[in-house]
């Protein structure tokens, strides 16, 4: 990677993460430390994100997990489930979203768009300014980048 282009990304960093409300972040973080267990989804790239995010949160000393891998316990009241989707309507997570208000979780998420179906589910969300590949309307800001497919998004 050239330098110039190396700048470019680290720029779009700067720009974008003071709109991020610290105010939502702190929300998600409390909760996470109030559940007995807390588990992580995402699909593809947002997936492979929540899985070093739930070793971290390992690392911290908390029961986490990630969901659909074969160590994880069912989730139940008290816990919370913490799902990445840049789209915030993938079908899997919807799903994952459903099941887990029904038992009495906590639902919370991070997105670029707020308002959908995953985000009208959750107690909490962390809106991250981005795109998707599928480029919809009503994303938490309007962010372009240099970078392909949902790249900002996920850093």
């Amino acid at each position: 990677m050239e330098a110039k282009s190396l700048k470019t990304i680290i720029s779009e960093l700067d720009q974008y993460a003071p709109m991020i409300d610290d105010t939502q972040v702190e929300t998600v973080a409390k909760m996470a430390f109030q559940a007995n267990r807390i588990f992580v989804g995402g699909a593809g790239r947002s997936g492979f994100a929540g899985r070093g995010f739930a070793m971290r949160l390992m690392h911290l000393g908390l029961h986490a997990y990630f969901v659909g891998e074969t160590t994880t316990p069912s989730i139940g009241e008290g816990d919370l489930l913490v799902i990445g989707s840049g789209s915030g309507s993938t079908g899997s997570l919807v799903v994952d979203a459903k099941k887990a208000k029904a038992v009495g979780a906590k639902l919370a998420t991070v997105t670029i768009y707020p308002t959908a179906e995953i985000g009208s589910l959750a107690d909490a969300i962390i809106a991250i300014p981005g795109e998707t590949p599928k480029n919809e309307t009503g994303s938490a800001d309007t962010a372009h980048s240099v970078q392909p497919m949902g790249t900002l998004f996920e850093q």
